[in-house]
């Protein structure tokens, strides 16, 4: 084997596996950095950047036809091609990634488009975009980021329709008249809100009991009252049995016996990681496995490491940061804190936006710990009063009644994913519910509610 030694290949350059790679290649080592399709991963394109820009538009319209009740009369008239031309020239550079290949090249990597696989023990085959195979042996090792996929449903029907995932749905010129959209977790319920707003007409169909299920049940409960409010329609418990396509009409079979039609049908339905292809059964490793179990360094074994979602610890791209950089620091063998878990917040830009961070209160219970909880509406606070329409929302927060301290909360309402922040810190650093209770709360914003939410620990 005629194979190529360098010191680390990088396979998925997602944001995470795009720092760790730069910030080896800039202290000297050796470094080639793969992907398949655009350096930067999901979160620039797809994700997180392009479908905040969406979000950003529609609350600007919800936001106007508010006025009326705090400020006079205004009217808008909504337009897609705003939101597109956003996304399309500054989120996306029309879903170029020349500029994070630059970044990377300047930092001193060498970067493929093209697909990375483990070819035994430190060693690496890269299949190019044109076809060229080259292989790679590491001194140091691989670190695997490869991400995942758009997970689509075992339905009877559906994969021979031309459904839409999160991919097509940022990339939209036009927007269709109306839309169901399977799956009502974050994505489903931020896309569904936005396409909503825009004037489509949305269905969402729940598999689940609520709406965004890794939340608070009460965050499902007010996030479902505002969608029914605005006029989405909420199914939750129901299962999708068949789907067809026929003349520009999707029609949807429930269990329930009710058929659904629409122009559009938008699957956001969960992720399948992207393990299937990357070689793991060279190295012993399970290529049907969902995730790779990784130590405290992010080791898989020795010379792997992987880093992202399919760690299992987060599908979260701040996640992913936080483990590029402990992951980096063993590569390098430098020292540093290990890898922590314990208060991993998440944010849903749904309007209310929700913020959660560590444990649910069921969590707290099935991990044993004794429980006491705290409630408060944000509707009920000054600042909530004050604000008016669009100012619904909650604090709740979970305590570990053993040792005083919180392990969770929720911070739902205006700028939900911001007020969270506070709580985050309060969870990460194990605060004292003593100490949170002697603080002062500036009066009157939305995060003195976390006063209220503590003092009706119970």
């Amino acid at each position: 084997m005629n194979a190529l030694e360098v010191d680390l290949v990088v396979i998925g350059t997602g944001p995470g596996g795009e720092a760790l790679a730069t910030g080896a290649a800039k202290v000297g080592l050796k470094v080639v950095a793969v992907d398949k399709h655009l350096v930067g991963g999901e979160c620039p394109y797809y994700g997180c950047i392009p479908t905040k820009m969406m979000v950003r538009g529609s609350d600007a319209v919800a936001e106007v036809r508010r006025a009326a009740e705090v400020a006079g009369e205004a009217t808008i008239a909504p337009a897609w091609s705003v939101v597109h031309r956003r996304i399309d020239e500054q989120a996306t550079a029309h879903w170029d990634d020349t500029a994070a290949v630059d970044r990377l090249r300047d930092a001193g990597a060498t970067v493929h488009h093209g697909v990375g696989r483990l070819a035994g023990p430190g060693c690496v085959e890269v299949t190019t975009a044109d076809g060229e195979v080259i292989t790679y042996a590491t001194a140091r090792g691989v670190v695997l980021n490869p991400g995942t996929r758009p997970a689509v449903p075992p339905v009877e029907g559906l994969a021979d329709t031309p459904y839409w995932t999160n991919r097509d749905a940022v990339q939209l010129g036009e927007l269709p008249g109306s839309v169901v959209v399977i799956g009502g977790g974050p994505i489903g319920c931020e896309l569904a809100q936005v396409f909503s707003r825009f004037g489509v007409r949305v269905t969402v169909v729940q598999h689940g009991a609520r709406l965004v299920p890794a939340d608070e049940p009460e965050a499902s409960e007010l996030l479902e009252k505002v969608f029914v409010e605005e006029g989405i329609r909420v199914l939750t418990g129901v299962e999708l049995q068949r789907a067809s396509y026929a003349e520009g009409v999707f029609t949807l079979g429930l269990d329930s016996g009710e058929e659904l039609v629409a122009d559009k049908v938008l699957v956001a339905a969960g992720r399948t990681p992207n393990l299937d292809d990357l070689g793991l059964e060279t190295v012993g490793l399970d290529p049907h496995a969902r995730s790779l179990e990784v130590d405290d360094r992010l080791r898989v074994q020795d010379g792997i490491w992987a880093i992202g979602d399919v760690t299992g610890k987060g599908a979260f791209t701040h996640v992913s940061m936080y483990q590029s950089a402990v992951a980096l620091r063993d590569v390098l063998d430098q020292p540093g804190a290990p890898a922590r878990y314990h208060a991993v917040p998440h944010a849903t830009f749904t309007d209310p936006e929700i913020g959660g961070v560590g444990l649910t209160e069921q969590q707290a219970r099935d991990a044993g710990l004794t429980v006491r909880t705290g409630l408060t509406r944000l509707e009920e606070s000054s600042r909530g009063f004050t604000h008016g329409p669009g100012g619904q929302g909650l604090i709740k927060v979970v305590e570990d009644a053993d040792r005083g301290v919180l392990v969770g909360a929720t911070a739902m309402g205006p700028a939900g994913g911001e007020i969270l922040g506070f709580l985050a810190v309060a969870v990460h650093a194990e605060v004292p519910v003593d100490s949170l209770r002697t603080m002062i709360y500036a009066y009157p914003t939305f995060h003195r509610a976390i006063e209220s939410a503590l003092a009706d620990l119970s």
